[in-house]
């Protein structure tokens, strides 16, 4: 036998371990790629979209118990984690612009409400009508059949029953329910700080009580 051929005995041993080695490999690239996927979404769901469910019906009609929501976070700024520090943004949150954030009263639970007034605003509601800076707003986004569609002299607020000035920094919000929903009305103002994204995308809709899609809500843009 010439002396450059490889043995037969040894060939078994040499193939194993190549067969090995590739198995090894091809683990490794796959826990590489899981782990590079688990990392790319935390960080975008951080700092640049977040998914969240619609659990109560505070913003009907606009958003109706579950519809399944997609929240911009790098537009206002995304927040560091652990912290209520935020990185730069595009723009600040606006009038009638639909948020979501940290319920003052537990920071633990995420709202979602419509900005009704700003900073530097004055808000009143009055005869069942939001008043800002002394004009009258025009809502078609609120339900209709509740609040200023039904007329009311009383408040019984906690806030906003008489004109009150918005600080800086701060946001007045309101359900589009309006009769449904503990907003601003019940517990003051939301702090820029405490603001995780604006709503923009509705893309998955279930009705409960039907148990099927609401097929004409997938892909609904909110403004």
């Amino acid at each position: 036998m010439n002396d450059l051929q490889t043995r037969p005995e040894t060939q078994a041993p040499l193939a194993a371990t190549a067969a090995k080695a590739r198995r090894k490999s091809l683990i490794r690239e796959y826990g590489e790629a899981i782990f590079i996927a688990v990392l790319l979404a935390l960080v975008i769901r951080q700092f640049a979209v977040q998914a969240f469910t619609i659990p109560s019906g505070s913003m009907m009609d606009t958003l109706l118990i579950g519809d399944y929501i997609l929240v911009n976070k790098f537009l206002y700024g995304a927040e560091i984690p652990f912290t209520d520090i935020h990185l730069p943004g595009f723009r600040v949150p606006a009038r009638g612009d639909i948020i979501v954030f940290k319920y003052p009263n537990d920071e633990s639970r995420d709202f979602i409400k419509r900005i009704v007034a700003v900073g530097g605003d004055t808000v009143q509601v009055r005869d069942n009508r939001v008043w800002l800076n002394g004009k009258v707003q025009d809502e078609p986004y609120v339900r209709e059949g509740s609040f200023h569609t039904t007329p009311s002299t009383h408040c019984g607020y906690l806030y906003a029953c008489e004109p009150l000035n918005v600080p800086a920094g701060s946001y007045f919000v309101m359900g589009d329910n309006r009769d449904n929903s503990q907003d601003s009305r019940y517990w003051g103002f939301v702090r820029r700080e405490k603001i995780r994204g604006k709503a923009f995308l509705i893309y998955w809709s279930w009705n409960g009580e039907s148990h099927w899609l609401r097929w004409r809500r997938l892909g609904h843009y909110l403004p």
